[in-house]
This record gives structure tokens, C-alpha cells and sequence, in this order.
């Protein structure tokens, strides 16, 4: 991703800040549950939330987008894919990827800058 130089920091996505901030949410919301069919939407609207709540606090200028899938472990594959048409100069994304013993969590972050 190319970064813009505005002089001003607060302009420009930084994926590593983000990312962060959204492990905290997961860990915040599932810690070291066990997977539970009846709690996985509890837990997405609760990670995609909480990380809303947490990328808007930080005050930078952006809209966010933010989608969060949970699977069990079961051995069965998960793909996905995102495709943006978007100026690389002020808009981002990551991608967190995150488990425990029973589940995986992927959650998704779009910026987009105002």
C-alpha cells in the first residue's frame, strides 16, 4: 500500500495500529472461550463493535468498514477475499487473523479517507 505524506500523521492508515487495536477487541470479547454455536453472534457484533468504537476514538479522519467471521475448527478450509477500487493514497485495509484451541476469527478493517 503507498502511503501519502500530508505532513500530518493522523492522515494516514497504519495497519499495525489497527491491527492491534482490533486483537485487543477479540481477545476482549472471546479470550480463551471454548467455540459455542448459540454465542458466535454475541461475539462478532461484539468484536465489530468494539473495534468501531475503539478506530473511531483514535480521531483520524477516516470511515470505517468493519466485518468479522467466526469458524469452529473442524478441519474444513475457509477463503476469503477483498477487492477494493479506492484511491491507495488515503485508503487502507488489514486483515487480522486470530484463534484459540476450538475457533478461528478473521476480522476485516476498510478506511476510507474523508
Amino acid at each position: 500500500m503507498e502511503e501519502y505524506n500530508s505532513g500530518d500523521e493522523q492522515a494516514l492508515f497504519n495497519a499495525d495500529d489497527v491491527s492491534i487495536s482490533v486483537k485487543e477487541c477479540i481477545d476482549g470479547v472471546i479470550g480463551g472461550t471454548d467455540y459455542n454455536q448459540s454465542k458466535v453472534n454475541q461475539w462478532t457484533a461484539g468484536i465489530v463493535e468494539n473495534s468501531l468504537t475503539h478506530l473511531v476514538k483514535q480521531g483520524r479522519p477516516f470511515k470505517y468498514i468493519v466485518n468479522c467471521t467466526i469458524q469452529q475448527k473442524s478441519g474444513a478450509g475457509l477463503h476469503t477475499a477483498n477487492s477494493c477500487y479506492w484511491d491507495t493514497a488515503t485508503d487502507g485495509s488489514c486483515t487480522v487473523r486470530w484463534e484459540n484451541r476450538t475457533m478461528y476469527c478473521v476480522v476485516g478493517v476498510f478506511a476510507v479517507g474523508l
